[in-house]
């Protein structure tokens, strides 16, 4: 089921696979879907865990050695390169970043990173004011998410305006700011997107399985 149902989300998009399209191409009846997962949703809530801990999780393996603040500037630029090679990944990720679901697991997720991060430039900002910023950045992200480059607004160019905008949001000084950006857009960032993408759909087939068999545990015991 879990390989049926991304293999539809990369052919045709989330909000065109249906439940019973997964079930059927999985060769099992729509009802055994619901016995595995609520519904569309959890299960995008599930692939939505997946992908978040294996981006941060290369981000810090690809900024070996650099400060936080790089690691950040890194992994959030590799999310949106990621969009712009995968037209079914840019409608994940927007969903993911609309959903209630995913929305508050991605905002309980990173506020605690967010706080060790920019503390140092906010030093009198509490944990709720930097959980209110993280709406406001990933909001930015998915409104960057959305928008498909074209050659006047190129992806090195939505890079560098996502950057400076949430770079800004966080009080990061402009010197930090450009240096930060300069560095980024040095890396070869498509290189490493495509691996991610790899990496991602690997990673959810084995994610997805052993959360598709913990739920039907689990509810075999409280049956």
């Amino acid at each position: 089921m879990l390989l049926a149902a991304i293999q539809l989300f990369l052919e045709q998009g989330y909000e065109k696979t249906t439940t019973a399209q997964i079930a059927r191409a999985a060769g099992m009846s729509p009802t055994s879907f619901f016995a595995a997962f609520e519904n569309k949703e959890a299960l995008l809530l599930t692939l939505t865990q997946i992908m978040f801990e294996n981006q941060f999780a290369k981000a810090r393996a690809f900024a070996k050695d650099m400060e936080p603040l790089m690691v950040y500037c890194l992994e959030t630029s590799l999310q949106i390169y990621i969009t712009e090679l995968s037209e079914p990944l840019r409608e994940i990720y927007v969903m993911a970043y609309t959903l209630p679901s995913t929305t508050e697991y991605i905002l309980k997720s990173t506020a605690v990173q967010i706080k060790a991060i920019f503390s140092p430039f906010m030093p009198d900002a509490e944990d709720k004011d930097f959980y209110e910023m993280d709406i406001a950045s990933g909001s930015i992200m998915r409104g960057f998410m959305a928008r498909k480059c074209d050659m006047y607004f190129t992806v090195q160019k939505k890079i560098e305006r996502f950057l400076e905008c949430c770079l800004k949001l966080y009080d990061v000084p402009k010197e930090k700011r450009a240096s930060l950006i300069e560095a980024v857009l040095a890396f070869d960032l498509h290189s490493v997107a495509k691996r991610l993408i790899d990496e991602i759909i690997a990673k959810a087939e084995t994610g997805l399985e052993k959360a598709i068999e913990s739920s039907i545990n689990e509810k075999n015991e409280n049956g």
